[in-house]
């Protein structure tokens, strides 16, 4: 409920992962702190290199962000 109101708030952070292969954007979040959000990222971008995503890239940002998560 408080990461869902920070995110209408715009103080969220998110990680815009990109990936090749395929190619997609995935909007990993909200998380309340930006340490929260760097402790769990590497959980996710391992489920990515395990489904077989390659050149995964990733950037940090604090936004809002509603639907769609994945592009």
């Amino acid at each position: 409920m408080i990461r869902k109101f920070g995110n209408k708030l715009g103080l969220a952070w998110w990680a815009k992962v990109e990936t090749e292969n395929p190619t997609s954007i995935y909007w990993y979040g909200p998380f309340l702190t930006k340490r929260s959000l760097k402790q769990n990222l590497l959980s996710f971008i391992n489920d990515l290199k395990n489904e077989g995503s390659e050149n995964i890239k990733h950037s940090i940002v604090r936004c809002k962000k509603e639907e769609p998560l994945t592009i």
